[in-house]
């Protein structure tokens, strides 16, 4: 019974990504032939592919809090690459990712015809890098950040790299706050994080062998970034999601 559970989940997620391949096809073809879709239905397509891709994983979405209304720049901590479709699928939003993801098989090309913002760990042109994330707020669009940099197991919450931030406070930007917790059996999920050398095809494998998880997903308090210093607004991100994951006693202390 699990070896079909197995191979039809299989088939049910090679469908939703066969799709997501059409798309993305029809998009490069508007591309060549100079017939560019605007980035606000590259949205729209995006997050309509990413809520099938959310709803072939093994998980039951547990959401609370209120979707807001405006646009926003989302913040959230980083677990597993399932962070990205179960997140895009609430709204229609752009993201940024780690260059590698560009190089996954059929995802990072998905990805970057998405019109995913993607950002090299150590380059150090940090400028360029938030014009890039202020271009994509003045357009009135959501835009989804990991401030953390990377995934981790859950265990703590990493600092956050408030450089990050920078274009929420020169766009005026609110701030949405995001906390998300995979459980099994009502303790953290050991298979839901995507961390070290894991690879993505192993970790996707070893999801869909097993019974279905629950994740929390957590829409917190927006917090406003208009006249704020990106220091002092990366450890007031930092303190709302790392209390709504741990409670009062988090084990990691906030961005500097």
């Amino acid at each position: 019974m699990k070896r079909l559970r197995f191979y039809l989940r299989i088939i049910r997620l090679g469908a939703v990504i066969a799709v997501g391949l059409l798309f993305a096809s029809a998009l490069k073809l508007q591309a060549l032939l100079r017939l560019r879709p605007s980035p606000a239905s590259r949205q729209r397509l995006c997050r309509w592919f990413l809520a099938r891709l959310a709803a072939a994983l093994p998980y039951e979405v547990r959401l609370t809090g209120n979707r807001p209304d405006q646009p926003m720049l989302w913040l959230a901590n980083h677990l597993s690459w399932t962070d990205i479709p179960l997140l895009g699928m609430l709204r229609p939003m752009s993201f940024l990712a780690k260059s590698e993801v560009r190089k996954w098989p059929l995802l990072g090309w998905l990805a970057a015809e998405a019109g995913t913002q993607f950002i090299r760990r150590g380059s150090g042109d940090s400028g360029a890098l938030t014009q890039q994330l202020v271009a994509e707020l003045q357009q009135g669009r959501d835009l989804l950040i990991f401030p953390e940099g990377t995934t981790t197991n859950g265990a703590a919450l990493r600092t956050f790299h408030s450089r990050l931030l920078a274009c929420a406070i020169e766009t005026g930007t609110p701030i949405q706050p995001v906390a998300i917790r995979y459980l099994r059996d009502g303790q953290a999920d050991p298979i839901a994080p995507f961390i070290g050398d894991d690879d993505l095809l192993s970790h996707l494998f070893r999801l869909l062998a097993t019974d279905v998880a629950v994740v929390e997903i957590q829409l917190l308090q927006p917090i406003e970034s208009r006249g704020m210093e990106r220091n002092r607004l990366a450890r007031l991100c930092h303190s709302a999601i790392a209390e709504a994951i741990y409670g009062s006693a988090a084990p990691a202390c906030a961005a500097a």
